[in-house]
């Protein structure tokens, strides 16, 4: 056995057979007399390999993600040029009359669609002027809501394209804190639901003031 004394670097051999198995025991260091401590207990057996990595899961955004094109998919066919669409997120009956009612009222072509990924297959291929999104559609957690995600993760010069009216139970309507935290333009209770066409009007004009000048200043540079 080959040993290196931590004091003086000096280097000395013990013959195998005088070396103990399975104890630890010191030496002298037969240079400077540094006591020595040799540890021969065996190193315990290595760890076994690795198997193979289960595949990630895959999330609802990753696997429409990586979908082809469909043209069924296309929410709108045939609209005249500067034509407003709607995309209306909301599974209640009730509601999504009361809410779409008041899209026709504003001049918005409205599509429903019936999951959370119709909703991410329809947005790939358009960008709504308005989502109108329940918190809880198709998500029993709001806070995990795959479309809200969605909206989060697109780029800036096309998220600030589209008006969101987050529809909560949680919050109070047009709660700017929570639309911030939400990345939302409007938040509305749903206890206003008749008074929605009023709330939505209101939200969309200051939208519309908000953005008026920056998208002018886009179009000269022909960014729009």
């Amino acid at each position: 056995m080959d040993v290196v004394c931590d004091k003086c670097q000096g280097k000395f051999k013990i013959p195998d057979e005088k070396v103990p198995k399975g104890q630890v025991f010191s030496v002298a260091c037969p240079k400077c007399q540094n006591k020595i401590s040799i540890d021969t207990r065996t190193d315990a057996p290595p760890a076994p390999a690795a198997g193979p990595k289960p595949p990630s899961e895959k999330t609802l955004l990753d696997e429409v993600g990586a979908g082809s094109y469909d043209a069924d998919e296309k929410p709108f066919d045939f609209l005249e040029e500067g034509a407003k669409t709607a995309l209306l997120c909301e599974q209640d009956a009730g509601l999504q009359a009361k809410i779409r009612t008041a899209l026709q009222n504003m001049g918005y072509s409205t599509t429903v669609p019936a999951s959370a990924r119709d909703v991410l297959k329809q947005m790939r291929f358009h960008v709504f002027d308005i989502v109108m999104l329940n918190e809880r559609f198709d998500s029993p957690n709001p806070d995990m809501n795959n479309v809200l995600r969605y909206l989060d993760q697109l780029p800036m010069s096309t998220r600030r394209h589209i008006f969101v009216a987050l529809f909560t139970e949680r919050f109070r309507t047009m709660d700017n804190m929570v639309a911030f935290n939400k990345s939302v333009n409007i938040v509305v209770n749903l206890k206003n639901i008749d008074d929605f066409e009023k709330i939505l009007r209101r939200g969309v004009a200051d939208y519309e003031a908000f953005y008026r000048v920056f998208k002018q200043s886009l179009t000269k540079i022909g960014k729009i």
